[in-house]
């Protein structure tokens, strides 16, 4: 076989070889990263339910292990009630639900809401009272370091435990950011749907207060059933 045959073929299995080994490289990094995806999701929740804090640093593997003995994904429909995930229609929503001792303690919601330059993406778990929130976590935005960016640190995220989603007279009004300090702008009759907003992110306060409602709004008829204790999970 003449040298130049000889080249053109070592260079052709060189580039198939390379090929393949590139495809096996990409594929084992994309399962990676989706299971990395998978395990920071799921450690969000936890958050937001408080099985645990930011403060704590935990492997994937306690991650799975304590999302899989305390939490439940389920899928409801627009009344409110459990429905198949194969049987769901286009407008059913999933609901994350944490319990203890076969006792509902909370649920979450996912929170995917408008930002000032994109999705905000994070949780919110509301207690089994249908009524009070129990913790919020953002886990992907994109709003301006130091600014609206702020959304995703503790100080912030830790105001929602305890505000509540429905007024004095039990009907639901959401939970809303508040332009500066809650106890200096707001009447004291309402301070508890209101948490306080962060300086210089006045649009992404905003976007986020109206996101949140939007979702609530949609998850409302599941929370009616945890507050007239009549839920069907």
């Amino acid at each position: 076989m003449p040298n130049r045959m000889k080249s053109l073929l070592f260079a052709t299995l060189l580039c198939v070889v390379c090929s393949l080994l590139l495809t096996a490289a990409s594929t084992g990094l994309k399962a990676r990263q989706q299971q990395n995806m998978e395990v920071d999701r799921q450690k969000n929740i936890l958050k937001a339910f408080g099985i645990i804090d930011d403060a704590q640093t935990i492997s994937a593997a306690e991650t799975q292990q304590l999302y899989r003995h305390n939490v439940r994904s389920v899928w409801v429909d627009e009344s409110g009630r459990s429905v198949a995930e194969n049987l769901r229609g286009p407008r059913a929503l999933p609901l994350y639900i944490f319990s203890k001792n076969d006792t509902v303690q909370a649920y979450v919601v996912p929170i995917d809401s408008r930002g000032l330059w994109g999705t905000i993406h994070g949780y919110l778990a509301i207690e089994n009272d249908g009524s009070t929130i129990r913790g919020f976590t953002v886990y992907q935005h994109q709003e301006t370091p130091g600014l609206g960016g702020e959304i995703e640190s503790r100080w912030f995220r830790k105001n929602f435990a305890g505000k509540k989603i429905v007024n004095a007279g039990g009907d639901f009004v959401s939970v809303r950011i508040a332009k500066g300090s809650v106890d200096d702008r707001m009447p004291s009759d309402i301070r508890s749907n209101y948490v306080d907003g962060i300086s210089g992110a006045t649009l992404t306060g905003k976007f986020l207060s109206e996101g949140m409602q939007e979702i609530l709004e949609a998850y409302e008829p599941i929370a009616v059933q945890f507050r007239q204790k009549d839920v069907g999970l």
